[in-house]
């Protein structure tokens, strides 16, 4: 029976799922597991919790707020045609009020809208199937054979989990967390870290669907199908399986550690629309470890999904490149990392022949040519 998973939703149900509100939809694991090299954060959401004060005052204060400009957009052309591309960042300032007014004219302009890539997995279970695999996802984020944190993680490395555990958390909020594999554990962490930070992860993707339902387009999202044949026997495999994962962990640990700092100057330079300052600001690599762990796994390979990062960008600049030959104006969006990066999606069009420029370089932005 197939379904589709789009990018808002693959954040959510990738590799932090089974612990965020969205949890509630009870879909697949191995989904959740192939999307995670689809998300550009990697990183699920958490519902809101009470924060503790002396923790919070520990942190960086965020010096952005009340309404900003944003970034402006990337310019991909090909003769007279054109596609704008907004660059989305998470986390963001909490108390940011971001005022589209680029997004928007292209938008009106635009006859096509362009969303992040996304995935359709087909596994014909039937109704019945799907009932059996709920009871098979119980402890789908638990360690194998029920070993904790402590017996897993090297004693250096569990001492500063503890730590920062304690800081975040508080003594009493471990929500069993020690029989949690590193990754999952880590990502919670790193969720609450975000969240006492000033920080949100609150989309703006509602601004750019505002936009294009205002100029009656149905913004499309290019899709990489993905079959799956046994989704019960992916769920075990994974609950099983050995996965190679500290190295995410002991990289979330650093990032929380030395650059929550610099997260807050990223954030802050989306929000100003300060774009040179984001290319300098150093990026972890932390993404990249929590989606090898995955992707590494016996399960990944064994069902073709390994290289899935590199399939599902294929299949967004082939989308791209047939937007942009059909159309006059076309919008899209993606993460900001992925349009910075020297190998990611903008490389891919530079080698196809098409003409890349950045906000920075753009003579002028759409809202200003459309007199705004």
């Amino acid at each position: 029976m197939p379904f589709e998973t789009g990018a808002v939703r693959a954040r959510r149900f990738t590799i932090g799922a089974m612990m965020s509100p969205s949890f509630r939809n009870r879909r697949w694991l191995l989904p959740a597991i192939a999307l995670a090299a689809l998300s550009s954060h990697a990183f699920a959401q958490t519902p809101p919790e009470p924060e503790n004060p002396a923790n919070t005052a520990e942190l960086p204060t965020i010096v952005v707020s009340g309404e900003q400009p944003g970034p402006g957009l990337w310019k991909v052309s090909s003769g007279d045609h054109v596609m704008w591309i907004l660059g989305t960042l998470s986390p963001l300032p909490k108390n940011m009020h971001w005022q589209p007014k680029d997004v928007e004219a292209a938008i009106a302009s635009a006859q096509a809208v362009l969303d992040p890539p996304r995935v359709k997995i087909n596994a014909d279970v039937g109704f019945f199937g799907k009932i059996a695999l709920l009871g098979s996802l119980v402890g789908v984020r638990d360690n194998p054979d029920h070993k904790t944190l402590q017996q897993i993680v090297p004693p250096e490395l569990y001492a500063r989990w503890m730590t920062l555990k304690t800081k975040y958390f508080g003594a009493g909020r471990s929500r069993n967390i020690e029989s949690w594999r590193p990754i999952f554990a880590a990502i919670e962490l790193w969720n609450e870290a975000i969240k006492k930070a000033g920080l949100t992860r609150e989309d703006i993707s509602d601004a750019v669907v505002a936009a294009a339902k205002r100029a009656k387009l149905e913004p499309v999202a290019p899709t990489y199908k993905l079959d799956i044949d046994d989704p019960r026997g992916a769920v075990k495999d994974f609950k099983n399986g050995e996965m190679d994962d500290l190295d995410c962990f002991a990289k979330t640990l650093d990032r929380l550690d030395s650059d929550l700092a610099t997260m807050t100057e990223r954030a802050n330079a989306w929000a100003t629309g300060d774009i040179a300052r984001l290319r300098t600001l150093p990026d972890s690599d932390q993404r990249e470890a929590c989606i090898a762990a995955i992707t590494g796994m016996d399960l990944a390979r064994k069902r073709g999904i390994s290289d899935l990062p590199e399939r599902i960008e294929n299949t967004w600049v082939e989308a791209a490149s047939a937007a942009l030959a059909k159309n006059a104006v076309t919008f899209a969006r993606l993460p900001i990392t992925d349009l910075l990066a020297k190998d990611g999606y903008l490389a891919k069009l530079k080698a196809k022949g098409y003409t890349v420029e950045a906000p920075d370089e753009v003579l002028d932005q759409p809202g200003d040519a459309a007199g705004e």
